[in-house]
């Protein structure tokens, strides 16, 4: 059972930067695509952005197009997702997943980490 566990999360002012880290217990496999997914209080969990781990290709969010970049290191079993001019609206828990469905539904993805709180002060 792989194991993702999310990290660089905390509390930046409006305008600002943090990177967000996704590590793997194992080797994804080739067809494997990983996301990013949050979750505000009181809302529902939404898509953010998920890119194929092999080849690269990724889908993002209108809400955080052009804002956010995610991206994967094979050797590290590790994905990214960079979040720059971070707005009060990002705030939320962020989360990694692990599917092999190029999708934004959630349901689609089957294997989670725990999660990573983003706070955004405006």
């Amino acid at each position: 059972q792989v194991q993702l566990v999310e990290s660089g999360g905390g509390s930046v002012q409006a305008g600002g930067s943090l990177r967000l880290s996704c590590s793997a217990s194992a080797r994804p496999f080739s067809r494997t695509v990983m996301g990013w997914f949050r979750q505000a209080p009181g809302k529902e969990r939404e898509f953010v952005a998920l890119i194929r781990w092999h080849g690269g290709s990724s889908l993002y969010a209108d809400s955080v197009k052009g804002r956010f970049t995610i991206s994967n290191d094979n050797p590290k079993n590790t994905m990214y997702l960079q979040m720059t001019n971070l707005k009060a609206e990002d705030t939320a828990i962020y989360y990694c997943a692990r599917g092999s469905e190029y999708t934004t539904r959630h349901s689609a993805y089957d294997t989670w980490g725990q999660g990573t709180q983003v706070t955004v002060a405006s």
